[in-house]
């Protein structure tokens, strides 16, 4: 089923700005709220292109690449992810509780959820070529891990109490008068962080937190056709959560250097190629500089300056895909500054010559 245009869900234009877009998600979220006999599945939807819009990068891409394109790049947990609507919600309801993305993702409210870590970001430079052609870099970043000393749990000794604020379920009822009423929502518990439970002996290597920051070395393989800006998500190599598991994705973010000649434009090149006077008139062949190496390309006689040619297939390959864009070539006619004797006399009988043939002389 095609889903319906994020813009058109929030009743709001591709040029509102992120004041606007809230507002908008507020009006809606009061509405549509479950908590206040909305549909839920209508609060979702309204929720999810509100997450999207919201966010600079996200918006960013789905612009570029709509529906389809975004869906590609971004999964259910990926678009919730890290999107704030705690601040709206406390405007709205007067307090937190839980995440939105414990709300679509976590099961039934009496019932914990094991949430993912946090996702992280790279930002790494790659040559024209590279980008052109893919490539594979290792990159090292800092990555928070679960404690090979306790294997994650915190503990030195793997001894544990139960947590007396949540009665070891993980979760404390939370009863809050708003302007509708009271509003009665189920939340993780804060002493133990959701576990249930209170480490008796930390881990002296983690300090009871059950987690250490190490450097990463990984990987990354860079697609043939990658553009300037695009990111390259790589699942599971983020952060793990509280409890050593579920790591969240990394993003890496791909910029493009320049190209001495060379300009890209979508999957097509430009470049810029000069001939000579007589190279213009009489017409001829040139060798001119591709991404696999020199081409011939024939001109014809009489070829103007700033005309430009297209050679197919000749530019940049389309991720994962075998097609390919164009090169495009621009004639630059040269005009010599300086001219000798003979040749200054062979223009000038040129010049005779064409005038006579339209009557002037």
């Amino acid at each position: 089923m095609t889903k319906k245009d994020y813009y058109e869900t929030l009743g709001v234009s591709k040029s509102s700005s992120k004041e606007e877009i809230k507002k908008a998600y507020k009006k809606l979220a009061l509405q549509h709220h479950p908590d206040r006999g909305g549909d839920a599945e209508k609060f979702k939807e309204i929720s999810e292109a509100y997450a999207v819009l919201s966010d600079d990068n996200k918006r960013k891409q789905y612009d570029q690449f709509g529906h389809q394109g975004f869906d590609q790049r971004f999964s259910q947990e990926d678009i919730f992810r890290n999107a704030n609507f705690e601040d709206i919600f406390s405007e709205i309801f007067g307090g937190g509780g839980d995440s939105i993305f414990d709300m679509f993702f976590g099961g039934s409210r009496g019932r914990r959820r094991e949430q993912r870590g946090s996702d992280l970001h790279y930002e790494i430079e790659v040559e024209f070529e590279e980008a052109a052609f893919g490539t594979e870099k290792e990159i090292n970043y800092p990555r928070t891990e679960a404690c090979e000393k306790c294997n994650g749990s915190g503990s030195k000794d793997g001894k544990f109490e139960k947590c007396d604020d949540c009665n070891g379920s993980g979760q404390v009822r939370k009863i809050q008068q708003s302007l509708f009423g009271t509003i009665q929502q189920i939340i993780t518990c804060r002493t133990c962080h959701g576990s249930g439970k209170n480490i008796v002996n930390e881990c002296k290597e983690c300090g009871g937190s059950g987690l250490t920051s190490n450097i990463k070395e990984l990987k990354i393989k860079i697609p043939a056709g990658i553009d300037d800006g695009n990111q390259i998500r790589v699942s599971g190599e983020g952060d793990v959560n509280r409890e050593g598991k579920y790591p969240g994705d990394l993003y890496v973010t791909v910029y493009v250097k320049p190209h001495k000649s060379f300009r890209r434009e979508d999957n097509d090149i430009h470049i810029e190629q000069s001939i000579s006077i007589a190279q213009a008139i009489l017409g001829g062949e040139v060798e001119v500089p591709t991404l696999k190496g020199k081409e011939i390309l024939k001109i014809p006689a009489g070829t103007q300056s700033h005309i430009v040619f297209r050679l197919k297939n000749l530019g940049i390959p389309f991720v994962n895909s075998k097609e390919k864009g164009d090169e495009y070539v621009k004639i630059i006619v040269e005009i010599p500054k300086k001219i000798n004797k003979k040749q200054k006399e062979i223009l000038e009988r040129f010049e005779k010559e064409g005038n006579k043939k339209f009557g002037l002389f």
